[in-house]
C-alpha cells in the first residue's frame, strides 16, 4: 500500500469524532502521524480496543492497550446544554467540529442529538459550565457504541465545517483588504495637505496589511 493510500485507509478506520484526544487536531492528522511513524495505534479512546485492532491490521503493528494518557474507552457521551443557565455566548458553537450546536448570540443554544459525536470540546469553553455529558449507549463502548454510518456522517460534517471556516476567513480577509485599500486611497488624497511623515507611516502600515492579504490569497489558491 502506498503512503497516500495508507493514510486514507487509516483515516477511514477512525471513528471521526474529531475529539483531539489523540493529541492531533483531527482524525486525518492522527492517521497521517501513524503513517509517518510519529504516533502509535493506541491513542484513540473513542475507537477503543476495536479501533486499535483495525489500525493494527492496516499497519502490521502489534495490538497494544489503549494509552491511558489519551483517555479511556467508554460509552458514547452526548452533550446536553442546561438551557436555564446558557448565556448565548456562542463559544460552544465555535468549538463544535461538526456544527451540531445551534443558536445565536445572546440566545439559548441547543445540541442536535443525532449529530453530536461526544467529542467533549464544548465542555471546557463554556464560561458558565452549563454543558454536561450523558451516557447514551449504556455498557457499549468503542465501535460497539458507534457505527460506520455515524462515522461517515461526522466525517462529512467535519469537512463542511472546515470549508465554512476557510470561507469565513477568506471573506473577512477580503473585507479587511478592501478597508485598507480605501484608507490607502484616502491617504493619497490627503497627502497634499497633511503631515507627510505621518502619512507615509500610515501608508506603510496599510500596505503591509494589503501585502499580507495578498499572500493569504496566494496560499489559498495554491
Amino acid at each position: 500500500m502506498n503512503p497516500a493510500d495508507l493514510v486514507d485507509a487509516l483515516h477511514d478506520a477512525l471513528p471521526q469524532t474529531q475529539c483531539t484526544r489523540c493529541t492531533y487536531p483531527d482524525c486525518r492528522g492522527y492517521a497521517q502521524a501513524i503513517a509517518n511513524g510519529e504516533a502509535d495505534i493506541n491513542q484513540c479512546p473513542p475507537g477503543g480496543a476495536q479501533g486499535i485492532e483495525r489500525l493494527s491490521r492496516l499497519t502490521g503493528h502489534r495490538i497494544i492497550a489503549l494509552n491511558p494518557a489519551n483517555g479511556r474507552e467508554g460509552p458514547r457521551q452526548l452533550a446536553v446544554i442546561d438551557e436555564a443557565w446558557c448565556i448565548g455566548c456562542t463559544l460552544c458553537i465555535k468549538a463544535c467540529p461538526v456544527d451540531c450546536i445551534v443558536g445565536g448570540p445572546k440566545l439559548m443554544h441547543t445540541v442536535i442529538d443525532d449529530l453530536c459525536t461526544g467529542c467533549e470540546l464544548c465542555i471546557p469553553v463554556c464560561p458558565v459550565d452549563c454543558i454536561s455529558l450523558v451516557n447514551v449507549t449504556g455498557e457499549r463502548s468503542g465501535w460497539d457504541a458507534w457505527s460506520e454510518a455515524q462515522a461517515a456522517q461526522a466525517r462529512s460534517r467535519y469537512a463542511f465545517h472546515q470549508q465554512r471556516l476557510t470561507h469565513d476567513k477568506e471573506e473577512n480577509d477580503a473585507r479587511l483588504a478592501a478597508l485598507a485599500q480605501s484608507k490607502l486611497d484616502n491617504l493619497s488624497d490627503a497627502s497634499r495637505i497633511g503631515d507627510q511623515a505621518e502619512l507615509e507611516r500610515k501608508r506603510a502600515m496599510i500596505e503591509a496589511v494589503l501585502a499580507k492579504a495578498r499572500a493569504r490569497r496566494g496560499e489559498t489558491e495554491h
